[in-house]
C-alpha cells in the first residue's frame, strides 16, 4: 500500500505534499514540467519530477508529463535535449542518457499505479527510445555520451550517464516483461555496461570531479553489496561538507540540494539509512516557505548560486530521496532494492 514518505524531525507528508503542489504548479497545458516558471526543460529531470509526482499521489500531472514527451518524441526515438515554454527547442543535441530514462519512469508510474492501460500506451514510446539509445553503442559495450543535430556521434562515453542508462534499460526489460515482449538484449547491454562499470572504469570519460561520478554507479545499482558500500565511504571525504550537504565538485565548495539528494538515495541503495537520512536533513536550508527547493549555496559565504534559482529537479530529488529512506511507496524499490511481491 502507498503512503506518503514522513521522516520524523527531518521533512514530514505535509511537506513533501507542499513541494509536490510547486512541482505542479510549474507543468504547462502541454504537460512540460520547466526548470522553474518560464524555464526550460530537458526530459530527464522531467521525468525525475514525474516521477515525484507519483510519489506524493499526484498521479494525473505525472502521466501528463509522459503523455508530452510522447508528443513530442522524434521518429527516431529520441529527444533533443533542451525545449523552452514555447515548444521551441534550446539546444539540438541529442544526449542518451536524457533519451533513456522515460524507461526508468514508467516502470516507476507502474508500481505507483498498477495502471496496464497506460504501460501499454507509453510501452511503444520506450522501445522506440532505448532502442535508439542502442543504435550509439560501440563494439566494446559503452554507450555514447550524445550526437549533435547533424547525426555526428560525440566519441566517449560518460560513467554517471553509463550508469543512468543501464539502469534505464533494466526498467525496460521489467516493462518487457511485463507487455509479455522480452527484450533480452536490453539485460545484455545492461549487463555488459555493469561489467565495464565494476572492472573497466577507464573506459568512460574521466569526470572524477564531478560527484555523480562518485555516487551514481551505486545509486543505479551497477555498483552493489560490499563495492559499492567502499566506493561511497572513499568518496565522502572528497564531496561531503558535513551538516551542509554534497558539492557537486570536488574542487568548489558548491552544495546542491539535488546531489545531496541523490546521494541520499546511494547511501538508502547500501542499507546506509542513517547517513541517507542526514543527507536529506541537510537539504533543508535550501528550502523555501513554498516547499520549492534553491537549486545551490556556497559555503562559508551561504550565497545562492545560480543566483536565487529554485529548480523543480531539486525538489524532486529530495521526495525520490524521502522515499527511499522510508520505502513510502512501491516504487521505491526502483533506487533501493527488494521483492516486488
Amino acid at each position: 500500500m502507498s503512503r506518503l514518505p514522513d521522516i520524523d524531525g527531518v521533512i514530514s507528508a505535509e511537506e513533501i505534499v507542499g513541494t509536490a503542489e510547486w512541482i505542479a504548479s510549474l507543468q504547462l497545458d502541454t504537460g512540460m514540467i520547466p526548470w522553474f516558471p518560464g524555464g526550460h526543460c530537458d526530459p530527464w529531470n522531467h521525468v525525475e519530477t514525474a516521477m515525484a509526482l507519483d510519489v506524493a499521489g499526484f498521479h494525473a500531472g505525472a502521466e501528463r508529463a509522459y503523455e508530452w514527451l510522447v508528443d513530442i518524441q522524434r521518429a527516431d526515438g529520441s529527444w533533443w535535449n533542451y525545449y523552452l515554454p514555447d515548444g521551441t527547442v534550446e539546444e539540438a543535441k541529442l544526449d542518451t542518457n536524457v533519451c533513456g530514462y522515460i524507461a526508468t519512469g514508467v516502470w516507476h508510474h507502474w508500481l505507483c499505479t498498477w495502471d496496464r492501460a497506460f504501460v501499454d500506451h507509453l510501452w511503444p514510446t520506450v522501445q522506440r527510445a532505448l532502442d535508439w539509445v542502442l543504435t550509439m553503442r560501440r563494439d566494446d559495450g559503452t554507450v555514447l555520451w550524445a550526437c549533435t543535430a547533424d547525426d555526428r556521434p560525440w566519441d566517449y562515453a560518460l560513467l554517471s550517464g553509463s550508469s543512468s542508462i543501464a539502469h534505464a534499460l533494466r526498467c525496460g526489460a521489467n516493462l518487457a516483461a511485463l507487455t509479455n515482449e522480452p527484450r533480452p538484449d536490453w539485460i545484455a547491454a545492461a549487463d555488459r555496461l555493469s561489467l565495464l562499470i565494476n572492472d573497466h572504469p577507464r573506459v568512460f570519460e574521466p569526470k572524477d570531479r564531478w560527484a555523480m561520478d562518485w555516487y551514481y554507479p551505486v545509486l543505479s545499482g551497477c555498483l552493489v553489496g560490499e563495492r559499492a558500500k567502499i566506493r561511497m565511504a572513499d568518496g565522502w571525504s572528497e564531496f561531503a561538507i558535513e551538516h551542509r550537504g554534497i558539492r557537486c565538485v570536488s574542487d568548489e565548495p558548491w552544495v546542491t540540494a539535488s546531489e545531496t539528494a541523490e546521494c541520499a538515495i546511494a547511501h538508502a541503495a547500501i542499507g546506509d539509512l542513517v547517513t541517507a537520512t542526514d543527507l536529506v536533513s541537510w537539504t533543508r536550508p535550501h528550502r523555501r516557505a513554498d516547499g520549492a527547493y534553491y537549486t545551490g549555496i556556497v559555503y562559508p559565504s551561504q550565497v545562492r548560486f545560480p543566483v536565487e534559482e529554485i529548480s523543480a529537479y531539486t525538489g524532486a530529488a529530495v521526495i525520490l530521496a524521502a522515499d527511499a529512506i522510508d520505502a513510502a511507496s512501491p516504487a521505491n524499490s526502483v533506487f533501493v532494492p527488494r521483492s516486488y511481491d
